[in-house]
């Protein structure tokens, strides 16, 4: 699937700047096994890169100028230092491309001026991170044509803050870590907190089994004030209970901070992610001993979670995890940010995933909902230099 996108990337170079670009830089989209809304409650998280990736095909150019070509809109746009001098002065989906120039040169790097061209395989608006993708390949590419000393570990708290400062979505460090340090056949353990992560072993395969990711294809709804409301709650309550963050409510200390805590809307949230950092730990703890199959009921505990307490799903998204068990999988969930976006389904096998995929179209058709699209993945590595 990648060589695809990097061709398309590398054509769109040639089209846009008569030329063959420098090099391409592939970032992958990501699909969040478990823990959700963990992240900025300096939580725990467990994504895995997929095989959907955004690829930045890149030169350099004189002057301290950017130019952005995108496949998505036919559309190219250039910027200088001026305009990414403060956050707001390029706006859209360059902002994401300016965001990385932006972060890197207020982080003291010297930033070269480039020429881009972005092609992507991951859908918008799914939940499986476009943007971190995008930042993630924009970011490499720059930092291997500038020479930049910026480590791996360094990466994702700058693409992160590019997010954050400069676009103005008030993410946590999730989306950008795995996009830029996950391995193949692994799940990225992120302790959010110290930013400390441990590769788990998560071969599917090797399990005989395969990973179902259902796009709903349901509008989002309301879901950056919605997002921003749920975050403002959560550290609410934790000034509430004298916390750093919920991540330092245990679930045996659960039940005496909500009723701390002075109304019921806050408890649903504390509840949720509390104990959904537990079940981040109950799944890594099944991964470790092999057991991927036994984490099917942590999956679908967790969607329950977010439905009635987090209250971040829409009636697309639960018809499709209902769907989705009724036919067999394992487990099933939401995966990102709420409001829409894709549905994980564990399963037996290919097979199974087309089974389970067809019942949820099944369903969907009978409520009068959009077709949903569907894809079968596998874990994949994070941010890379193709050639």
């Amino acid at each position: 699937m990648t060589d695809d996108v990097a061709a398309r990337a590398t054509a769109g170079f040639r089209s846009a700047y008569g030329a063959q670009p420098a090099g391409r830089w592939a970032a992958p989209g990501r699909a969040n096994l478990i823990g959700e809304h963990t992240d900025y409650n300096d939580g725990f998280v467990l994504p895995f890169a997929l095989s959907l990736r955004t690829v930045a095909a890149a030169a350099t150019q004189p002057g301290g100028t950017w130019t952005v070509w995108s496949e998505l809109t036919g559309e190219t746009v250039s910027f200088g230092a001026a305009e990414v001098a403060a956050p707001g002065r390029v706006t859209g989906w360059a902002a994401y491309v300016a965001g990385v120039v932006w972060a890197l040169r207020e982080a003291g790097h010297a930033v070269p001026g480039a020429r881009l061209a972005i092609a992507s395989d991951v859908p918008l608006g799914s939940g499986l991170s476009s943007s971190a993708a995008l930042e993630s390949a924009v970011l490499a590419a720059l930092v291997d044509l500038g020479g930049l000393d910026l480590p791996a570990e360094r990466r994702p708290r700058l693409a992160q803050r590019a997010e954050n400062a400069y676009v103005g979505a008030p993410t946590g460090i999730m989306d950008q870590s795995a996009a830029i340090r996950c391995r193949a056949g692994h799940a990225l353990f992120l302790d959010c907190r110290d930013e400390s992560v441990e590769h788990i072993p998560f071969d599917l395969d090797a399990a005989g089994l395969a990973m179902l990711v259902v796009d709903s294809r349901a509008p989002h709804r309301h879901a950056d004030g919605e997002y921003a409301a749920r975050r403002k709650s959560c550290e609410h309550a934790a000034e509430q209970l004298g916390v750093p963050a919920l991540r330092d409510v245990s679930v045996a200390d659960l039940d005496g901070a909500l009723a701390r805590l002075d109304d019921d809307e806050t408890r649903r949230r504390v509840r949720h992610v509390v104990t959904e950092d537990q079940r981040v730990l109950d799944t890594v703890a099944l991964l470790r001993a092999g057991r991927i199959r036994e984490i099917g009921p942590l999956l679908t505990a967790s969607h329950a979670s977010m439905r009635d307490d987090f209250e971040i799903t829409v009636p697309e998204i639960d018809t499709a995890v209902e769907a989705a068990l009724a036919a067999g999988a394992l487990g099933a969930r939401m995966t990102g940010g709420g409001f829409g976006g894709c549905v994980l389904a564990l399963v037996d096998d290919a097979a199974a995933a087309e089974a389970v995929a067809a019942a949820v179209t099944a369903a969907y058709a009978e409520r009068g909902f959009t077709a949903p699209g569907h894809v079968t993945v596998l874990p994949g590595p994070g941010a890379t230099r193709l050639d």
